[in-house]
């Protein structure tokens, strides 16, 4: 099956809009919970699933073809507020920066969101040019299990430990001018792509397929 190619999103001018990028390898339950979160907690219109080329920073041993990840993800998305794109794809972009900054002269009249996992805050620092996405648009982390110590005291918070914002101002954080960030507390789940990864390989086949959780 071939991918929709394509620059433009489907959103429309004045929405906030989460953008969540990542090998999705493959797309899973935590996925689906981090962006429904982000959606009643930010008080975002959609969340943008932005499935990586090739990360930079991972091995391509073990790494599924992008068209298989590109679908992974579009059937753990079952919601209409979650757009999987081939943004990075299409625009032959495994830079997150690099992306986010195409992203945001396309799409000007988005207020847009950067969402992370508590696991990526405490490694942005090795990122390409990873300032620039904090300068570029508002961040929000959200927790994950093993990684609350680690990702305060990352260099990333303490660089822009001025700038964090309180969680109870979530709801305008797409408004805020950048840096500005906040983290987001969450019941954490355990599940990742790595877990899944490791459990198809112990039952001799590629990716088990993903039972769906209840997330409001």
């Amino acid at each position: 099956m071939g991918l929709p190619r394509h620059k433009r999103l489907p959103i429309t001018s004045g929405m906030k809009v989460g953008v969540l990028g990542g090998s999705f390898n493959p797309a899973h339950d935590g996925h689906l919970q981090m962006s429904h979160l982000a959606l009643r907690k930010l008080g975002l219109s959609r969340v943008v699933w932005m499935v990586s080329p090739q990360n930079p920073l991972k091995s391509k041993l073990g790494m599924e073809a992008f068209e298989d990840r590109f679908h992974s993800a579009k059937s753990v998305a079952d919601d209409p507020r979650i757009i999987v794109s081939d943004f990075e794809h299409v625009m032959e972009s495994p830079f997150t920066a690099r992306s986010l900054s195409r992203l945001s002269m396309i799409h000007s009249d988005i207020q847009f969101v950067w969402l992370m996992g508590a696991d990526n805050l405490q490694h942005v620092h090795r990122w390409d040019r990873w300032t620039h996405i904090f300068d570029l648009f508002p961040v929000a982390v959200v927790a994950r299990p093993g990684y609350q110590h680690q990702a305060a005291f990352s260099k990333a918070a303490r660089r822009y430990g001025a700038n964090r914002v309180d969680e109870q101002d979530a709801s305008r954080l797409a408004y805020m001018p950048a840096p500005a960030w906040v983290y987001l507390r969450t019941m954490l789940n355990p599940v990742s792509s790595t877990s899944i990864r490791k459990m198809a390989e112990g039952h001799g086949h590629r990716w088990p397929e993903m039972k769906k959780i209840d997330t409001p």
